[in-house]
Protein backbone atom coordinates (compact mmCIF):
# COMPACT_ATOMS: atom_id res chain seq x y z
CA UNK A 1 0.00 0.00 0.00
CA UNK A 2 2.82 2.40 0.88
CA UNK A 3 4.54 1.78 -2.44
CA UNK A 4 1.30 2.44 -4.34
CA UNK A 5 0.87 5.84 -2.68
CA UNK A 6 4.46 6.82 -3.46
CA UNK A 7 4.19 5.66 -7.07
CA UNK A 8 0.96 7.62 -7.45
CA UNK A 9 2.66 10.88 -6.42
CA UNK A 10 5.67 10.12 -8.62
CA UNK A 11 3.51 9.36 -11.66
CA UNK A 12 1.52 12.58 -11.21
CA UNK A 13 4.76 14.56 -10.95
CA UNK A 14 6.22 12.88 -14.03
CA UNK A 15 3.18 13.95 -16.01
CA UNK A 16 2.90 17.52 -14.74
CA UNK A 17 6.51 18.28 -13.67
CA UNK A 18 5.11 21.08 -11.51
CA UNK A 19 6.77 20.45 -8.15
CA UNK A 20 10.37 19.73 -9.13
CA UNK A 21 10.42 22.36 -11.89
CA UNK A 22 9.09 25.11 -9.63
CA UNK A 23 11.48 24.19 -6.81
CA UNK A 24 14.48 24.06 -9.15
CA UNK A 25 13.71 27.42 -10.79
CA UNK A 26 13.09 29.07 -7.43
CA UNK A 27 16.25 27.60 -5.90
CA UNK A 28 18.33 28.65 -8.90
CA UNK A 29 16.88 32.18 -8.77
CA UNK A 30 17.63 32.60 -5.06
CA UNK A 31 21.14 31.23 -5.58
CA UNK A 32 21.76 33.74 -8.36
CA UNK A 33 20.51 36.59 -6.17
CA UNK A 34 22.89 35.54 -3.37
CA UNK A 35 25.78 35.26 -5.84
CA UNK A 36 25.16 38.78 -7.17
CA UNK A 37 24.72 40.20 -3.67
CA UNK A 38 28.06 38.82 -2.46
CA UNK A 39 30.08 39.97 -5.46
CA UNK A 40 31.12 43.04 -3.44
CA UNK A 41 32.48 40.83 -0.65
CA UNK A 42 33.71 37.51 -2.12
CA UNK A 43 35.72 36.73 1.00
CA UNK A 44 32.49 36.46 3.00
CA UNK A 45 30.88 33.91 0.67
CA UNK A 46 32.66 30.86 2.12
CA UNK A 47 31.64 31.88 5.65
CA UNK A 48 27.97 32.40 4.81
CA UNK A 49 27.61 29.66 2.15
CA UNK A 50 26.36 26.90 4.51
CA UNK A 51 23.57 29.12 5.86
CA UNK A 52 22.67 30.34 2.38
CA UNK A 53 22.43 26.74 1.14
CA UNK A 54 19.93 25.78 3.83
CA UNK A 55 17.93 28.96 3.35
CA UNK A 56 17.52 27.97 -0.29
CA UNK A 57 16.56 24.40 0.66
CA UNK A 58 14.07 25.58 3.29
CA UNK A 59 12.40 28.03 0.91
CA UNK A 60 12.21 25.55 -1.96
CA UNK A 61 10.76 22.90 0.36
CA UNK A 62 7.78 25.15 1.06
CA UNK A 63 6.85 25.11 -2.63
CA UNK A 64 6.88 21.33 -2.73
CA UNK A 65 4.95 20.95 0.54
CA UNK A 66 2.30 23.43 -0.61
CA UNK A 67 1.64 21.40 -3.73
CA UNK A 68 2.06 17.86 -2.41
CA UNK A 69 -1.06 17.72 -0.22
CA UNK A 70 -3.01 20.01 -2.55
CA UNK A 71 -3.24 17.28 -5.21
CA UNK A 72 -5.96 15.43 -3.28
CA UNK A 73 -7.60 18.67 -2.16
CA UNK A 74 -7.87 20.11 -5.68
CA UNK A 75 -9.33 16.86 -7.03
CA UNK A 76 -11.75 16.52 -4.06
CA UNK A 77 -10.21 13.16 -3.18
CA UNK A 78 -9.76 13.70 0.55
CA UNK A 79 -12.81 11.52 1.22
CA UNK A 80 -10.82 8.49 0.05
CA UNK A 81 -8.55 8.80 3.10
CA UNK A 82 -11.47 8.61 5.51
CA UNK A 83 -13.75 6.25 3.57
CA UNK A 84 -11.15 3.81 2.25
CA UNK A 85 -9.90 0.80 4.27
CA UNK A 86 -6.38 2.23 4.61
CA UNK A 87 -4.09 3.25 7.42
CA UNK A 88 -3.96 7.06 7.37
CA UNK A 89 -0.52 6.92 8.95
CA UNK A 90 0.68 5.08 5.86
CA UNK A 91 -0.57 7.99 3.75
CA UNK A 92 1.55 10.37 5.85
CA UNK A 93 4.68 8.21 5.53
CA UNK A 94 4.12 8.04 1.75
CA UNK A 95 3.83 11.84 1.59
CA UNK A 96 7.06 12.26 3.57
CA UNK A 97 8.92 9.90 1.23
CA UNK A 98 7.46 11.52 -1.89
CA UNK A 99 8.32 15.02 -0.67
CA UNK A 100 11.83 13.86 0.26
CA UNK A 101 12.35 12.47 -3.25
CA UNK A 102 11.13 15.69 -4.88
CA UNK A 103 13.23 18.01 -2.71
CA UNK A 104 16.37 15.85 -2.98
CA UNK A 105 16.01 15.73 -6.76
CA UNK A 106 15.66 19.53 -6.94
CA UNK A 107 18.73 19.86 -4.69
CA UNK A 108 20.74 17.69 -7.07
CA UNK A 109 19.76 20.04 -9.89
CA UNK A 110 20.72 23.33 -8.21
CA UNK A 111 23.62 22.22 -5.97
CA UNK A 112 26.16 22.44 -8.82
CA UNK A 113 25.03 25.96 -9.89
CA UNK A 114 25.18 26.90 -6.19
CA UNK A 115 28.89 26.08 -5.98
CA UNK A 116 29.62 27.52 -9.43
CA UNK A 117 27.79 30.84 -8.94
CA UNK A 118 29.25 31.40 -5.47
CA UNK A 119 32.70 30.20 -6.60
CA UNK A 120 33.06 27.84 -3.64
CA UNK A 121 35.90 25.33 -3.22
CA UNK A 122 34.90 21.66 -3.13
CA UNK A 123 37.65 20.29 -0.89
CA UNK A 124 35.40 18.05 1.19
CA UNK A 125 33.71 14.65 1.12
CA UNK A 126 30.73 14.56 -1.26
CA UNK A 127 29.45 11.47 0.55
CA UNK A 128 29.31 13.36 3.84
CA UNK A 129 27.63 16.32 2.12
CA UNK A 130 25.05 13.93 0.66
CA UNK A 131 24.46 12.46 4.12
CA UNK A 132 23.89 15.91 5.61
CA UNK A 133 21.57 16.90 2.77
CA UNK A 134 19.55 13.69 3.09
CA UNK A 135 19.10 13.79 6.87
CA UNK A 136 18.58 17.57 6.99
CA UNK A 137 16.09 17.55 4.13
CA UNK A 138 14.29 14.61 5.73
CA UNK A 139 13.96 16.55 8.97
CA UNK A 140 12.55 19.60 7.17
CA UNK A 141 10.18 17.48 5.09
CA UNK A 142 8.87 15.49 8.08
CA UNK A 143 8.08 18.71 9.97
CA UNK A 144 6.63 20.31 6.84
CA UNK A 145 4.40 17.35 5.95
CA UNK A 146 2.91 17.37 9.45
CA UNK A 147 2.20 21.11 9.22
CA UNK A 148 0.86 20.73 5.68
CA UNK A 149 -1.49 18.00 6.85
CA UNK A 150 -2.71 20.04 9.82
CA UNK A 151 -3.47 23.06 7.60
CA UNK A 152 -4.97 20.95 4.80
CA UNK A 153 -8.52 22.22 5.31
CA UNK A 154 -7.53 25.80 6.13
CA UNK A 155 -8.54 28.45 3.61
CA UNK A 156 -5.21 30.29 3.98
CA UNK A 157 -2.99 27.19 4.04
CA UNK A 158 -0.53 28.62 1.48
CA UNK A 159 0.24 31.39 3.95
CA UNK A 160 0.07 29.26 7.10
CA UNK A 161 2.58 26.64 5.97
CA UNK A 162 5.63 28.97 5.80
CA UNK A 163 4.48 30.88 8.90
CA UNK A 164 4.39 27.64 10.92
CA UNK A 165 7.27 25.86 9.20
CA UNK A 166 10.02 28.46 9.48
CA UNK A 167 10.03 28.81 13.30
CA UNK A 168 9.40 25.08 13.86
CA UNK A 169 12.18 24.03 11.49
CA UNK A 170 14.65 26.67 12.72
CA UNK A 171 16.50 24.14 14.97
CA UNK A 172 16.83 21.90 11.92
CA UNK A 173 18.24 24.74 9.82
CA UNK A 174 20.70 25.66 12.59
CA UNK A 175 21.92 22.07 13.03
CA UNK A 176 22.19 21.53 9.26
CA UNK A 177 24.11 24.78 8.86
CA UNK A 178 26.54 23.78 11.62
CA UNK A 179 27.14 20.40 9.98
CA UNK A 180 27.69 21.94 6.57
CA UNK A 181 29.93 24.71 7.90
CA UNK A 182 32.23 22.26 9.71
CA UNK A 183 32.28 20.02 6.63
CA UNK A 184 33.25 22.94 4.37
CA UNK A 185 36.05 23.72 6.84
CA UNK A 186 37.26 20.11 6.42
CA UNK A 187 36.56 19.15 10.01
CA UNK A 188 36.27 15.49 10.97
CA UNK A 189 32.80 13.97 11.26
CA UNK A 190 33.47 13.40 14.96
CA UNK A 191 33.34 17.20 15.41
CA UNK A 192 29.86 17.61 13.92
CA UNK A 193 28.15 14.23 14.43
CA UNK A 194 26.30 15.78 17.40
CA UNK A 195 24.49 18.15 15.03
CA UNK A 196 23.85 15.28 12.62
CA UNK A 197 22.21 13.32 15.45
CA UNK A 198 19.93 16.29 16.12
CA UNK A 199 18.84 16.25 12.47
CA UNK A 200 18.25 12.52 12.59
CA UNK A 201 16.23 12.88 15.80
CA UNK A 202 13.96 15.49 14.22
CA UNK A 203 13.54 13.29 11.15
CA UNK A 204 12.55 10.19 13.13
CA UNK A 205 10.47 11.89 15.84
CA UNK A 206 8.33 14.03 13.54
CA UNK A 207 7.84 11.16 11.09
CA UNK A 208 6.66 8.81 13.83
CA UNK A 209 4.55 11.51 15.47
CA UNK A 210 2.89 12.32 12.15
CA UNK A 211 2.23 8.63 11.57
CA UNK A 212 0.49 8.36 14.94
CA UNK A 213 -1.66 11.51 14.75
CA UNK A 214 -2.45 11.70 11.02
CA UNK A 215 -5.58 9.61 11.50
CA UNK A 216 -6.99 12.29 13.83
CA UNK A 217 -5.90 15.05 11.46
CA UNK A 218 -7.80 13.52 8.52
CA UNK A 219 -10.95 12.89 10.55
CA UNK A 220 -11.08 16.49 11.76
Amino acid sequence: MLVHFILKDLKIELRSKEIITSMFIFGLSVTLIFALAFQVAPAMIREFAPGLLWVVILFTSVLGLNRLFSLERDEHALWSWSAGPIDRGTVFIAKVISALIFVIFSEILFIIPFFVFLNLPIEFSFFQLGLILFVGTGAIVSVGCLISGITLQASQRDVLIPILLFPTASPVAIAATKCTQLLFNQKSITEWNYWLLILGSFFVIFTLFGYLVFNKIVEE
